[in-house]
């Protein structure tokens, strides 16, 4: 049965956003416009059509006469997620525990479930996109229309820059992300027993679990001063 021009955008859609959150396709990137569109069989407009819609969600940027990169990840930008992942994970997981339905519930354990089958089977993108997949439910819970686009947006570049993560090179790395596992079992606790402030805390626990070994990675030497600390977090 042929595959109608909508479901072709649709695939190539859901495909540029997991290449993208993988790193198949890396930051800076221009994409061939031909090639994809003898690829998926998309005419010019509605390829244009998913760049514009994958470049409003924050994965793109289009370029006047240049077509369509993949975002850029500066030192800038770089620095602003540090500084906002703490707050925008905690304050999203607390709303989580206070709107979370049923429905939700059920769908956070289901991605928590293919989150522990990665880490048994997968490679570095299944943990990654699995993990992301999580917290990108947690959003849905918290059903805020401000905040909701700050996720999504944070979750691009956690998912670009979790793929050294979720590679165990030695045993503590093993070990943290068994923790990170278990720390997601706590807050579906929490969210399920409404406890807001719980919830909030184990996002930043989760958060500082992940950021030590992203920090390594990542973050460049002129940029001095640790980045991310949570306002108000806990410090040894």
């Amino acid at each position: 049965m042929p595959v109608s021009p909508k479901d072709r955008k649709s695939i190539l859609l859901s495909n540029l956003r997991r290449d993208i959150l993988s790193l198949a396709l890396e930051p800076g990137v221009d994409l061939d416009e031909v090639n994809l569109s003898e690829e998926y069989g998309l005419s010019r407009t509605p390829l244009r059509d998913a760049f514009r819609e994958l470049a409003g969600e924050g994965y793109l940027t289009m370029h006047k006469n240049r077509g369509a990169r993949v975002a850029e990840m500066s030192h800038r930008s770089l620095r602003d997620f540090f500084l906002a992942a703490p707050m925008i994970y905690s304050s999203v997981t607390q709303l989580a525990a206070e709107n979370a339905t049923n429905a939700q519930l059920n769908e956070l354990k289901e991605a928590q479930a293919a989150f522990k089958s990665a880490l048994r089977t997968g490679d570095a993108r299944d943990r990654t996109l699995a993990n992301n997949r999580f917290h990108a439910v947690t959003g849905e819970m918290a059903g805020n229309v401000y905040l909701q686009p700050s996720l999504n947006r944070l979750l691009i570049d956690h998912a670009r820059i979790s793929m050294t993560f979720y590679q165990p090179r030695n045993s503590q790395m093993a070990e943290n992300v068994s923790l990170a596992s278990a720390q997601h079992d706590g807050i579906i606790h929490a969210i399920e027993n409404g406890e807001g402030a719980r919830a909030a805390q184990l996002a930043l626990d989760h958060w500082e679990l992940s950021r030590g070994q992203i920090e390594l990675f990542v973050m460049p030497t002129a940029l001095g001063a640790p980045l991310g600390a949570a306002p108000g977090a806990r410090t040894a």
